[in-house]
This record gives C-alpha cells, structure tokens and sequence, in this order.
C-alpha cells in the first residue's frame, strides 16, 4: 500500500515504517522508531526512538512519545516505549520511554490518551482504557485493562489501577484502586461498585449482586480488610470476580483505598 508521508516531514532513514502510514507535515521521526501498518501520524508530532508504535494507530499533533523520562536516577540507559494497536494519542501527550526499572513504558490495544495525558517513565497502561484530559500519571502506574480516568486526576507513582474501575475527574491517587470500584476525591475515597461502566461492558445481574456483595463486606459492615478477605471466602459464593478482588488485595503494596467514612484499607490494617 502506498505510504502517505510529507515531504515536510523529518523522518530518520534508519525508521521502519509500514505500509499505507501517513505522516504529516513537520512530523519527527528518529531513529530506532517503529511504525505499524496504517498509523496516522499528525503535523508537529514528535517520536524519539525507542518508539514501538502499533498498526492503526492515531498520533496527534503535538504529541511527545518516548522523549528520556524525567527521572534524576535515569543514566541514559537503553528504554523503550511501546504503543498497541487502534489506540489513539490526542494532542500534546507526552508519553516517556521506561529507565532500569521496568525497561519500557507500555500502553495497550485500543486505548484513548486525550489531551494533555502524561505518562511517566515505566507506566503500564491497559486495554480499552480511556484516559482523560491532562490526567497525570507519576512513574510505574499501572492500569488495568478498561479503566477509565477523569480529567484533570493524578496518579501517585507506584499506585496501580484495577479492572473496570473509574477514577472520577479531578481526583488524587495515592492508593491502589481496586476492581471494579469508582473513587473520587483528593485524596481519592472508594465511592461504590462502578455500576454502570460494568452494564456496558456486559456484566449480568449475578455478578454485580456478586460485587456488590464483597465490596459491603471490605467497605461497610466494620471489618478490616484481613478480616473481610477471610469473611468473603468463607460466607460468599466463589466466582472469578472475587478471586480477582482478592489477588488484587492481597497483592497491593500501597493498601487499597479508603472509604469515604473509613481509615486507610491495607490488608494487614
């Protein structure tokens, strides 16, 4: 297929750029950059390399990808950043390449970066997320896959967002989110199961009413968290959601968040 490219356009000769790209006008491609089949690469966007770009992607102007991440223990070392496919980087993203930590910066398939998004170095960013304007998040942030975060939130470094959960707009993550919830505030407190992003991706009654129920026994009913994990396995219905919950729980480092009435939730609170 034939590729699109301006002649404006300042593209390293050591690029791989697959067939039917458009690059626009005063777009800078480096060297060690890679490119999928079909990506649209908008005017002024600039990809440093290490940049490893999916097919059908959509880069706009302005975007920054794979720039050396604002880290003072970085020491140059080889990094990269790596972007799925059918996901769409709005303008003036800013999206840094990974240090010693981690090695890479990651985001998913069809994911939404709007305006404005930074990603710090080490970040891992699902599928299907959606990541609203200027929402920042600090290094080593992970979201799982279909979170959705408000405009204008910030995300401590290290925290990690669960499955399905929501981060309502101008918020402050400095816990784990776990699956399935909505948090709002600054900091973030958990504010219910998130009911309707779970109808829309398909969710059925039985599993809500199932959420539902784990979350009132960790949030609602008195218990810490150690006591509400042994409460949930040993009175509540299996299902594949708790067991997520759980391994969720047990595995977080920064405690999960609290609730709007109650302390800090760690699991050895």
């Amino acid at each position: 297929m034939e590729q699109l490219i301006s002649t404006k356009a300042d593209i390293h000769p050591d690029a791989k750029i697959g067939e039917n790209v458009t690059i626009e006008a005063f777009a800078k491609i480096d060297k060690d950059v890679i490119i999928g089949d079909g990506t649209w690469i908008g005017a002024n966007a600039t990809i440093y390399p290490g940049a490893r770009i999916g097919q059908e992607c959509k880069v706009y102007p302005g975007a920054v990808i794979s720039a050396e991440p604002q880290d003072l223990k970085f020491k140059g070392e080889y990094t990269n950043v790596e972007i799925g496919d059918r996901t769409t980087v709005r303008e003036y993203v800013t999206i840094n390449r990974g240090t010693s930590a981690k090695g890479v910066t990651r985001v998913g398939n069809d994911t939404l970066l709007m305006a404005y998004t930074h990603l710090g170095h080490d970040v891992e960013v699902g599928n299907h997320c959606v990541v609203s304007n200027s929402v920042q998040l600090a290094g080593e942030v992970v979201l799982e896959d279909w979170v959705v975060v408000g405009g204008m939130s910030a995300i401590h470094q290290f925290c990690r967002i669960g499955e399905h959960s929501m981060v309502s707009g101008m918020s402050g993550v400095l816990s784990d989110v776990a699956p399935f919830t909505k948090v709002f505030g600054l900091p973030v407190a958990y504010m219910g199961v998130n009911l309707v992003g779970l109808r829309r991706r398909g969710f059925n009654r039985e599993q809500i009413d199932n959420i539902h129920e784990i979350y009132r026994a960790i949030y609602q009913q008195g218990r810490n968290v150690s006591q509400a994990i042994e409460y949930v396995q040993a009175y509540l219905d299996p299902s594949p959601e708790m067991g997520q919950i759980i391994n969720f729980i047990k595995g977080s480092k920064r405690g999960i968040v609290k609730s709007a009435i109650g302390q800090t939730a760690t699991v050895d609170s």
